[in-house]
Protein backbone atom coordinates (compact mmCIF):
# COMPACT_ATOMS: atom_id res chain seq x y z
CA UNK A 1 0.00 0.00 0.00
CA UNK A 2 1.38 3.39 -0.89
CA UNK A 3 1.69 5.14 2.43
CA UNK A 4 1.80 8.79 0.86
CA UNK A 5 -2.19 7.82 0.83
CA UNK A 6 -2.47 6.56 4.42
CA UNK A 7 -5.43 8.14 6.08
CA UNK A 8 -4.07 7.34 9.51
CA UNK A 9 -7.29 5.82 11.71
CA UNK A 10 -7.93 8.02 14.99
CA UNK A 11 -10.33 6.03 16.16
CA UNK A 12 -11.96 2.21 16.25
CA UNK A 13 -15.23 1.10 16.41
CA UNK A 14 -16.09 -1.86 18.71
CA UNK A 15 -18.53 -3.97 16.85
CA UNK A 16 -19.08 -6.04 20.13
CA UNK A 17 -20.37 -9.76 20.80
CA UNK A 18 -20.50 -11.24 17.09
CA UNK A 19 -24.17 -12.72 16.28
CA UNK A 20 -25.59 -11.15 19.32
CA UNK A 21 -27.33 -8.34 17.50
CA UNK A 22 -30.68 -7.11 19.41
CA UNK A 23 -29.89 -9.03 22.70
CA UNK A 24 -27.39 -5.97 24.16
CA UNK A 25 -29.95 -5.61 27.20
CA UNK A 26 -30.58 -9.18 28.15
CA UNK A 27 -26.10 -9.31 27.85
CA UNK A 28 -25.69 -6.16 30.18
CA UNK A 29 -28.33 -7.78 32.57
CA UNK A 30 -26.42 -10.93 32.69
CA UNK A 31 -23.24 -9.59 32.47
CA UNK A 32 -23.29 -6.40 35.40
CA UNK A 33 -23.96 -9.06 38.13
CA UNK A 34 -20.76 -10.91 37.15
CA UNK A 35 -18.82 -7.77 36.78
CA UNK A 36 -20.27 -6.28 40.14
CA UNK A 37 -19.26 -10.05 42.26
CA UNK A 38 -15.68 -9.51 40.68
CA UNK A 39 -15.31 -6.44 42.73
CA UNK A 40 -17.33 -7.15 45.38
CA UNK A 41 -15.47 -10.47 45.97
CA UNK A 42 -11.65 -9.85 45.37
CA UNK A 43 -11.90 -6.61 47.60
CA UNK A 44 -13.51 -9.03 50.42
CA UNK A 45 -10.15 -11.29 49.69
CA UNK A 46 -7.96 -7.77 49.57
CA UNK A 47 -9.71 -6.75 52.95
CA UNK A 48 -9.61 -10.06 54.67
CA UNK A 49 -5.84 -10.53 53.94
CA UNK A 50 -5.17 -6.88 55.39
CA UNK A 51 -6.99 -7.09 58.12
CA UNK A 52 -6.08 -10.21 59.61
CA UNK A 53 -2.78 -10.69 60.81
CA UNK A 54 -3.12 -14.55 60.74
CA UNK A 55 -3.20 -13.97 57.08
CA UNK A 56 0.17 -11.93 56.97
CA UNK A 57 1.78 -14.72 55.49
CA UNK A 58 3.42 -15.34 51.58
CA UNK A 59 0.55 -17.67 50.16
CA UNK A 60 -1.90 -15.02 50.87
CA UNK A 61 0.49 -11.75 50.27
CA UNK A 62 0.38 -13.24 46.75
CA UNK A 63 -3.86 -13.98 46.98
CA UNK A 64 -4.09 -10.47 48.10
CA UNK A 65 -2.02 -9.30 44.91
CA UNK A 66 -3.99 -11.84 42.86
CA UNK A 67 -7.34 -10.17 43.64
CA UNK A 68 -6.02 -6.76 42.54
CA UNK A 69 -4.74 -8.21 39.27
CA UNK A 70 -8.39 -10.15 38.72
CA UNK A 71 -10.29 -6.66 39.55
CA UNK A 72 -7.63 -5.29 37.03
CA UNK A 73 -8.01 -7.50 34.48
CA UNK A 74 -11.81 -7.83 34.47
CA UNK A 75 -11.38 -4.06 34.37
CA UNK A 76 -9.74 -3.61 30.99
CA UNK A 77 -12.60 -4.90 28.86
CA UNK A 78 -15.99 -5.31 31.22
CA UNK A 79 -16.78 -1.42 31.74
CA UNK A 80 -16.53 -0.24 27.66
CA UNK A 81 -18.39 -3.74 27.71
CA UNK A 82 -21.07 -2.82 29.54
CA UNK A 83 -21.45 0.87 28.23
CA UNK A 84 -21.74 0.19 24.71
CA UNK A 85 -24.57 -3.21 25.51
CA UNK A 86 -26.14 -0.04 27.40
CA UNK A 87 -26.40 1.81 23.92
CA UNK A 88 -23.89 4.29 24.55
CA UNK A 89 -20.70 4.45 21.92
CA UNK A 90 -19.33 1.81 20.78
CA UNK A 91 -16.30 4.16 19.07
CA UNK A 92 -12.96 3.88 21.42
CA UNK A 93 -9.62 5.64 20.51
CA UNK A 94 -6.20 4.58 18.73
CA UNK A 95 -4.74 5.48 22.08
CA UNK A 96 -7.33 3.98 24.28
CA UNK A 97 -7.32 0.63 22.09
CA UNK A 98 -3.64 0.60 22.51
CA UNK A 99 -3.91 0.79 26.06
CA UNK A 100 -6.46 -1.82 26.64
CA UNK A 101 -4.59 -4.38 24.49
CA UNK A 102 -1.73 -3.48 26.71
CA UNK A 103 -3.28 -3.61 29.96
CA UNK A 104 -4.96 -6.76 28.84
CA UNK A 105 -1.88 -8.62 28.24
CA UNK A 106 -0.32 -7.15 31.08
CA UNK A 107 -2.33 -8.22 33.43
CA UNK A 108 -3.46 -11.62 32.16
CA UNK A 109 0.57 -12.18 31.96
CA UNK A 110 1.23 -11.24 35.25
CA UNK A 111 -1.81 -13.89 36.63
CA UNK A 112 0.16 -16.33 34.35
CA UNK A 113 3.65 -15.76 36.55
CA UNK A 114 1.79 -15.23 39.47
CA UNK A 115 0.15 -18.91 39.58
CA UNK A 116 3.74 -20.09 39.14
CA UNK A 117 5.08 -18.46 41.82
CA UNK A 118 2.13 -19.38 44.36
CA UNK A 119 2.46 -23.33 43.29
CA UNK A 120 6.54 -22.52 44.00
CA UNK A 121 5.38 -20.80 47.32
CA UNK A 122 2.92 -24.48 48.16
CA UNK A 123 5.84 -26.50 46.93
CA UNK A 124 8.17 -25.17 49.60
CA UNK A 125 5.32 -24.97 51.83
CA UNK A 126 4.84 -28.55 52.15
CA UNK A 127 8.43 -30.09 50.90
CA UNK A 128 10.69 -28.15 52.97
CA UNK A 129 8.59 -26.87 55.94
CA UNK A 130 11.09 -26.67 58.25
CA UNK A 131 13.06 -24.15 56.13
CA UNK A 132 10.27 -22.50 55.00
CA UNK A 133 10.18 -18.96 56.52
CA UNK A 134 14.06 -18.81 55.20
CA UNK A 135 13.15 -19.71 51.72
CA UNK A 136 10.11 -17.64 51.25
CA UNK A 137 10.95 -14.81 53.70
CA UNK A 138 9.27 -11.16 53.01
CA UNK A 139 12.10 -9.76 51.21
CA UNK A 140 11.63 -13.02 48.69
CA UNK A 141 8.10 -12.63 48.52
CA UNK A 142 8.31 -8.74 47.33
CA UNK A 143 10.79 -10.13 44.86
CA UNK A 144 9.00 -12.31 43.36
CA UNK A 145 6.04 -10.21 42.90
CA UNK A 146 7.80 -7.24 41.48
CA UNK A 147 9.42 -9.68 38.89
CA UNK A 148 5.80 -11.10 37.96
CA UNK A 149 5.15 -7.31 37.15
CA UNK A 150 8.25 -6.58 35.48
CA UNK A 151 7.95 -9.89 33.10
CA UNK A 152 4.49 -8.89 33.01
CA UNK A 153 5.03 -5.49 31.06
CA UNK A 154 8.02 -7.30 28.97
CA UNK A 155 5.64 -9.16 27.10
CA UNK A 156 3.00 -7.14 26.86
CA UNK A 157 5.06 -4.12 25.59
CA UNK A 158 6.38 -7.23 22.89
CA UNK A 159 3.14 -7.58 22.26
CA UNK A 160 2.07 -4.20 22.15
CA UNK A 161 4.55 -2.72 20.04
CA UNK A 162 4.16 -5.64 17.58
CA UNK A 163 0.53 -4.80 17.11
CA UNK A 164 0.89 -1.18 16.81
CA UNK A 165 3.94 0.00 15.02
CA UNK A 166 2.15 -1.92 12.02
CA UNK A 167 0.41 1.12 9.99
CA UNK A 168 -3.61 0.87 10.21
CA UNK A 169 -4.70 3.36 7.30
CA UNK A 170 -7.74 1.32 6.25
CA UNK A 171 -10.95 -0.49 7.86
CA UNK A 172 -11.55 0.34 11.76
CA UNK A 173 -14.15 -2.02 12.52
CA UNK A 174 -13.04 -4.18 14.82
CA UNK A 175 -14.91 -7.57 14.61
CA UNK A 176 -15.08 -7.92 18.53
CA UNK A 177 -16.04 -6.77 22.29
CA UNK A 178 -12.59 -5.10 23.14
CA UNK A 179 -8.94 -4.11 21.15
CA UNK A 180 -6.64 -7.33 21.27
CA UNK A 181 -4.31 -8.85 18.64
CA UNK A 182 -6.36 -11.42 16.61
CA UNK A 183 -9.26 -8.93 16.26
CA UNK A 184 -6.84 -6.09 15.68
CA UNK A 185 -4.27 -7.47 13.51
CA UNK A 186 -6.56 -7.90 10.55
CA UNK A 187 -7.32 -4.00 10.29
CA UNK A 188 -3.82 -3.27 9.46
CA UNK A 189 -2.34 -2.26 6.48
CA UNK A 190 1.06 -3.90 6.23
CA UNK A 191 2.09 -7.78 6.03
CA UNK A 192 1.11 -9.24 9.84
CA UNK A 193 2.89 -12.70 9.14
CA UNK A 194 5.89 -11.73 11.38
CA UNK A 195 3.41 -10.08 14.58
CA UNK A 196 1.46 -13.17 14.29
CA UNK A 197 3.87 -15.40 14.86
CA UNK A 198 5.80 -13.57 17.01
CA UNK A 199 2.59 -12.98 19.38
CA UNK A 200 1.76 -17.03 19.34
CA UNK A 201 5.23 -17.51 20.01
CA UNK A 202 5.70 -15.27 23.02
CA UNK A 203 2.22 -16.47 24.31
CA UNK A 204 2.74 -19.97 23.90
CA UNK A 205 6.60 -19.98 25.31
CA UNK A 206 5.05 -17.87 28.59
CA UNK A 207 2.33 -20.14 28.83
CA UNK A 208 4.40 -23.20 28.35
CA UNK A 209 7.68 -22.46 30.91
CA UNK A 210 4.88 -21.17 33.16
CA UNK A 211 2.87 -24.45 32.78
CA UNK A 212 5.75 -27.23 33.14
CA UNK A 213 7.07 -24.82 36.13
CA UNK A 214 3.61 -25.69 37.78
CA UNK A 215 3.24 -29.14 36.93
CA UNK A 216 6.53 -29.75 38.03
CA UNK A 217 5.76 -27.64 41.51
CA UNK A 218 2.78 -29.80 42.43
CA UNK A 219 4.36 -33.13 41.33
CA UNK A 220 6.57 -32.76 44.07
CA UNK A 221 3.55 -31.74 46.33
CA UNK A 222 1.59 -34.22 45.74
CA UNK A 223 4.75 -36.83 46.33
CA UNK A 224 5.11 -35.13 49.40
CA UNK A 225 1.31 -35.47 50.46
CA UNK A 226 1.17 -39.00 50.27
CA UNK A 227 3.88 -38.92 51.95
CA UNK A 228 2.60 -37.09 55.03
CA UNK A 229 0.85 -39.99 58.10
CA UNK A 230 -1.78 -37.40 59.15
CA UNK A 231 -4.61 -38.08 57.81
CA UNK A 232 -6.08 -34.55 59.16
CA UNK A 233 -2.45 -32.95 57.64
CA UNK A 234 -2.72 -34.70 54.64
CA UNK A 235 -6.55 -33.70 54.07
CA UNK A 236 -5.64 -29.68 54.78
CA UNK A 237 -2.67 -29.91 52.39
CA UNK A 238 -5.14 -31.00 49.96
CA UNK A 239 -7.70 -28.82 50.12
CA UNK A 240 -5.12 -26.10 49.63
CA UNK A 241 -3.59 -27.45 46.68
CA UNK A 242 -6.75 -28.48 44.60
CA UNK A 243 -8.07 -24.78 45.57
CA UNK A 244 -4.94 -23.73 43.77
CA UNK A 245 -5.15 -26.40 41.30
CA UNK A 246 -9.20 -25.60 40.19
CA UNK A 247 -8.07 -21.52 39.70
CA UNK A 248 -4.98 -22.39 37.53
CA UNK A 249 -7.18 -24.23 35.09
CA UNK A 250 -9.56 -21.65 35.13
CA UNK A 251 -6.92 -19.55 34.01
CA UNK A 252 -5.11 -21.31 31.60
CA UNK A 253 -8.07 -23.61 29.60
CA UNK A 254 -8.63 -20.37 27.98
CA UNK A 255 -5.20 -18.77 26.92
CA UNK A 256 -5.18 -22.46 25.24
CA UNK A 257 -8.01 -22.06 23.48
CA UNK A 258 -8.05 -18.81 22.16
CA UNK A 259 -4.25 -17.79 21.42
CA UNK A 260 -2.60 -21.16 20.66
CA UNK A 261 -5.27 -22.84 18.37
CA UNK A 262 -3.77 -23.29 15.11
CA UNK A 263 -7.04 -22.53 13.23
CA UNK A 264 -8.80 -20.32 15.26
CA UNK A 265 -12.84 -20.37 15.81
CA UNK A 266 -14.04 -16.58 16.29
CA UNK A 267 -16.87 -17.75 18.12
CA UNK A 268 -15.56 -20.26 20.49
CA UNK A 269 -13.31 -17.80 21.47
CA UNK A 270 -15.84 -15.10 22.23
CA UNK A 271 -17.31 -17.45 24.36
CA UNK A 272 -14.15 -18.25 26.11
CA UNK A 273 -12.69 -14.77 26.62
CA UNK A 274 -16.25 -13.74 27.83
CA UNK A 275 -15.21 -16.38 30.37
CA UNK A 276 -12.03 -15.22 30.98
CA UNK A 277 -13.15 -11.61 31.61
CA UNK A 278 -16.34 -12.04 33.66
CA UNK A 279 -16.51 -15.53 35.27
CA UNK A 280 -12.81 -16.05 35.63
CA UNK A 281 -12.12 -13.33 37.75
CA UNK A 282 -15.12 -13.59 40.03
CA UNK A 283 -14.51 -17.42 40.76
CA UNK A 284 -11.14 -16.69 42.37
CA UNK A 285 -12.60 -15.42 45.46
CA UNK A 286 -15.26 -18.31 45.44
CA UNK A 287 -12.74 -20.38 45.26
CA UNK A 288 -10.00 -19.59 47.76
CA UNK A 289 -12.61 -18.61 50.78
CA UNK A 290 -15.21 -21.41 50.31
CA UNK A 291 -12.52 -24.05 50.14
CA UNK A 292 -10.30 -21.65 53.26
CA UNK A 293 -11.44 -21.64 56.82
CA UNK A 294 -8.80 -18.97 57.59
CA UNK A 295 -10.42 -16.47 55.01
CA UNK A 296 -13.88 -17.21 55.98
CA UNK A 297 -12.88 -16.73 59.57
CA UNK A 298 -11.04 -13.20 58.65
CA UNK A 299 -14.00 -12.31 56.76
CA UNK A 300 -16.82 -12.89 59.11
CA UNK A 301 -14.89 -10.40 61.72
CA UNK A 302 -14.60 -8.00 59.31
CA UNK A 303 -18.14 -8.42 58.42
CA UNK A 304 -18.89 -7.74 62.19
CA UNK A 305 -17.22 -4.37 62.32
CA UNK A 306 -13.56 -5.63 64.24
CA UNK A 307 -11.51 -4.02 61.68
CA UNK A 308 -7.68 -4.31 62.05
CA UNK A 309 -7.32 -7.34 64.67
CA UNK A 310 -4.59 -9.54 65.59
CA UNK A 311 -5.46 -14.06 66.42
CA UNK A 312 -3.65 -15.52 68.74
Amino acid sequence: MDMRNCSVVTEFILLGIPHTEGLETMLFVLFLPFYACTLVGNVSILVAVISSTRLHTPMYFFLGNLSIFDMGFSSVTCPKMLLYLMGLSRLISYQDCVSQLFFFHFLGSIECFLYTVMAYDRFAAICHPLRYSVIMNSRICVALAVGTWLLGCLHSSILTSLTFTLPYCGPNKVDYFFCDIPAVLPLASADTSLAKRVSFTNVGLVSLVCFLLILVSYTRIAISILSIHSTEGRQRAFSTCSAHLIAILCAYGPIITVYLQPTPNPMLGTVVQILMNLVGPMLNPLIYTLRNKEVKIALKKVVHGKGHFSED
